[in-house]
């Protein structure tokens, strides 16, 4: 009698799985709510900031192991979809209000405002999760394949200069003559639709931070004409009648990471100037014209160029003082989430990106042992129309696919104008399979992902993350 008693009180595993998962989410959401601040004295960051940190760190800790082409155990990818379920819960309750019908009981209909999720929120964060879930199913992948394996010891086979570069990271090795052809095209395929997740994560989080406002601390901190944030060398070249980006670039010193990210941080500065000046209503004002706004217009384009050039050129480069400032002062809550959930897609993506670039790298050093350090570069550096879009395999290796064919769009957009909208671009996206994703809505003349389309292939920034 006594022992039936007792298992009648001892409370079963789901229900200890349960009441652990309520005062998990407890403590995050207390953390959340007190800024940060466990003292309760209201020093802690604003809401937006901590809920950035908070998925930043909850990726950490579930991505930072990442260092092989494996999936990912079972218990980290339970943990990562139900913490970032919850973190994203809160923009379940970021809502607009929008025009809607409702019908009366004498059968009349009238006019209300009803609440939905915020347009951006409700277009971009179907997105994000395909996004993350197509990320985490390449990884997947990975299971069954026996014709590479890693090792952590330094051999000679692993080259000088990736143990220097990459001393952390396990070497990929192959078998003696190389990877099948039908590994390697697998391989191509799986690095292409990896490809695919970057460019979607890179758009969204480019658009994400043009929208966020820029804090006053970092106006006030600006020279008051971008002559003095470029130096009359930079100033000089950039407003010249034939203006070519690359001439400028290797006129630079641009040896080390730290000279990278001071040009980097002297053309934003220059660029906010020059909008400001363009957007002044007060003439007789500290940022007055003196320079035409047709001028200016082009300045400010040729100095956006430059930006997209270096991102793609260097992509260790962390985040310039602008986009660090953005984020530290944003208020707004949505923003922070796309922001920082795109961002960290995005470096989960290029880290799977490189891993399959080293074991890529280890077939050519395998197959052609002298030019294996050029081969390895091409690969990183051929412009994605010279790679093939169909991998014509006999051994039923699928086909590469658009960002559309991966994502499946089928969202509800709520009204006509919505539905117009992603039906245009999911035309645009089925004509050119790199474009934009449809849930991307900018107000450029040139769009951020159109630019990177015409500077060729896409690589992200690690160190930002």
């Amino acid at each position: 009698m006594d022992s039936a008693n007792n298992n009648s009180t001892t409370p079963s595993p789901l229900a200890k799985d349960r009441h652990s998962d309520m005062e998990l989410m407890k403590e995050k959401f207390a953390k959340l709510l007190l800024g940060e601040d466990m003292s309760g004295g209201g020093k802690g960051v604003s809401s937006a900031l901590a809920l950035s940190n908070a998925i930043t760190n909850l990726a950490a800790s579930a991505f930072g192991e990442q260092k092989r082409l494996e999936p990912m155990s079972a218990d980290t990818k339970a943990k990562w979809r139900k913490e970032i379920d919850w973190l994203l819960s809160v923009t379940d309750y970021i809502v607009e209000f929008v025009a809607s019908k409702q019908k009366a009981k004498d059968g009349s209909t009238m006019e209300v405002m009803a609440t939905r999720q915020r347009n951006d929120l409700h277009m971009n964060i179907p997105a994000l999760r395909k996004l993350d879930a197509m990320l985490l199913d390449c990884l997947d992948n990975f299971k069954d394949q026996n014709e590479f394996y890693y090792t952590s010891s330094k051999d000679e086979d692993s080259g000088k200069t990736r143990q220097e570069e990459k001393w952390w990271i396990p070497t990929p090795k192959v078998p003696p003559n190389g990877l099948s052809e039908v590994t390697r095209k697998w391989l191509q395929y799986q690095k292409d639709s990896v490809n695919q997740v970057l460019k979607a994560a890179m758009a969204i989080n480019a658009q994400v931070l043009s929208e966020m406002g820029i804090p006053d601390n970092y106006i006030e901190a600006l020279p008051k004409n971008g002559r003095a944030s470029l130096g009359d060398a930079i100033y000089k070249i950039i407003t010249e009648d034939f203006f070519d980006p690359d001439c400028l670039l290797s006129s630079l010193d641009l040896s080390t990471e730290h000279k990278i990210l001071d040009l980097k941080n002297k053309i934003e500065a220059s660029v906010v100037i020059w909008k400001r000046k363009m957007n002044a209503k007060d003439t007789k004002s500290s940022w007055g014209s003196g320079v035409s706004m047709e001028k200016r217009e082009l300045l400010e384009d040729r100095a956006e160029t430059i930006l997209l050039i270096l991102k793609h050129r260097f992509p260790g480069i962390p985040q310039s003082d602008l986009d660090i400032s953005k984020i530290q002062f944003n208020q707004d809550v949505g923003h922070a989430i796309l922001e920082s959930y795109s961002r960290i897609i995005e470096s989960l993506a290029f880290t799977v990106l490189s891993r399959i670039e080293d074991v890529m790298h280890a077939d050519s050093l395998a197959r052609n042992p002298p030019n294996a350090e050029q081969k390895k570069n091409s690969v990183k550096e051929q412009p994605k129309e010279e790679q093939p879009e169909v991998l014509k395999s006999n051994e039923g290796t699928p086909t590469s696919k658009t960002l559309l064919d991966f994502m499946g769009w089928n969202l509800d957009q709520g009204d006509t104008n919505n539905n117009s909208m992603k039906k245009d671009s999911i035309d645009d996206v089925g004509n050119k399979p790199l474009n934009k994703p449809a849930n991307v809505v900018t107000n450029k003349k040139i769009s951020y992902i159109e630019r990177l389309e015409n500077l060729g292939g896409l690589r992200s920034p690690t160190a930002r993350h």
